[in-house]
C-alpha cells in the first residue's frame, strides 16, 4: 500500500509514518513545508504526483484558545485544507482517514457519546474540525473519520510532559477535576490507523485508550505515580482556570463501533502512560 500522511512533524503524524513503515508500506510524510494544505493547487500537485492508495490526514490547527481570535486561519486549515485533500482523494479514488476530536460535542451530561450523536461544538476549534468532517462526508464515500481526545505522543508537547515539568519545578500542581474523558497515546492509535488504512470498514469512529474514564486530576495523579514522583496534586474547578475557549466537561466517547467492525481497541490508558513515561524520562 502507498500512503500519504499529513502533519508528519506532529505527535500523531510522526507515529503513523513510523508504524506504516514498520509494516512495509510505501509512505510519504508531508507537512506545511512541502504541502501547504490550504493551497488547493499544491495539494493536488503533491498528492497526484505520489498517487497514494490512502491519505491519513493528521495535520490541523490545534491551538484551541488562539483559535477564538484566529477564526479565519483555523477554518482555512481545518475545514478548507481538509476539503482540498478530500477532493483530490475523490479524483484519484483514494481512501481518506481524517483525524477529528471530542470537541465536536457540547460536553453536556455524563453518558458516552455515540458516533452518530449530534455535533454541537462549544468553541471555534471544535466547530472547524466538525466542518472538516462535513467536507470529508461531502466529497467521499471511502473515508474514516476518527475522533480522539487528550492526545499524547513522543514528538511534541502535551499534558503529560507539562505535568512532569511542573512537578519537577514546583513539587505541586493544581488540576481541574470536573472535565472527564480518556487519554489517547499516539503510538497505540497509529496501529489502529494502519489497520484502517488497509480496511474497507468505512465510517465514523471514536478511538481513545481503554480503561475507566477519568478527570484531568485523576490523569495527573496517575502520571506522577507512573513516573515515581512525589508531587502534591490539588483538584480544582474549571472556573479557577478560565480559558478563552470553552472546554467540554464530558469527553466520554463510546468505542463500541471499533469492536463491531473487527478493529482491535487501544490498550488501557494507564498501561499506555507507563510505557510513555518510560520512553520520555530521559528527554525531560
Amino acid at each position: 500500500m502507498k500512503a500519504l500522511v499529513t502533519g508528519v512533524k506532529g505527535q500523531l503524524g510522526h507515529d503513523v509514518v513510523n508504524e506504516l513503515e514498520k509494516r512495509g508500506h510505501d509512505v510519504y510524510g508531508t507537512d506545511v513545508d512541502n504541502m501547504d494544505i490550504t493551497d488547493g493547487a499544491a495539494v493536488e500537485k503533491v498528492i497526484k504526483e505520489y498517487m497514494p492508495d490512502t491519505v491519513i490526514h493528521c495535520a490541523a490547527y490545534t491551538a484551541v484558545d488562539a483559535a477564538e481570535d484566529n477564526v479565519n486561519l483555523c477554518r482555512k486549515i481545518n475545514k478548507d485544507g481538509t476539503a482540498n485533500i478530500a477532493k483530490v482523494c475523490r479524483d484519484i479514488d483514494a481512501k481518506m482517514i481524517y483525524i477529528s476530536t471530542d470537541y465536536v460535542f457540547d460536553g453536556r451530561g455524563t453518558r458516552s457519546r455515540q458516533t452518530d450523536d449530534k455535533a454541537d461544538p462549544l468553541n471555534v476549534y471544535g466547530l472547524t474540525k466538525y466542518e472538516g468532517e462535513q467536507a470529508v462526508e461531502k466529497y467521499l464515500d471511502k473515508y474514516f473519520i476518527v475522533r480522539i481526545s487528550w492526545v499524547f505522543g513522543v514528538n511534541g508537547s502535551n499534558f503529560i510532559k507539562t505535568m512532569l515539568r511542573l512537578g519537577k519545578e514546583r513539587g505541586a500542581v493544581s488540576v481541574v477535576n470536573d472535565q472527564f474523558g480518556s487519554p489517547t497515546y499516539t503510538y497505540d492509535l497509529a496501529k489502529l490507523l494502519a489497520d484502517m488504512a488497509v480496511s474497507d470498514k468505512y465510517g465514523v469512529y471514536h478511538a481513545t485508550n481503554e480503561g475507566d474514564f477519568c478527570s484531568w486530576y485523576e490523569f495527573a495523579c496517575y502520571i506522577f505515580e507512573a513516573a515515581g514522583m512525589d508531587v502534591k496534586v490539588t483538584p480544582v474547578a474549571s472556573g479557577e482556570f478560565p480559558t478563552k475557549a470553552r472546554r467540554p466537561e464530558n469527553s466520554r466517547m463510546s468505542k463500541e463501533k471499533l469492536s463491531q467492525n473487527g478493529f482491535k481497541r487501544l490498550p488501557p490508558w494507564k498501561d499506555a502512560v507507563k510505557r510513555y513515561v518510560e520512553i520520555i524520562k530521559d528527554m525531560q
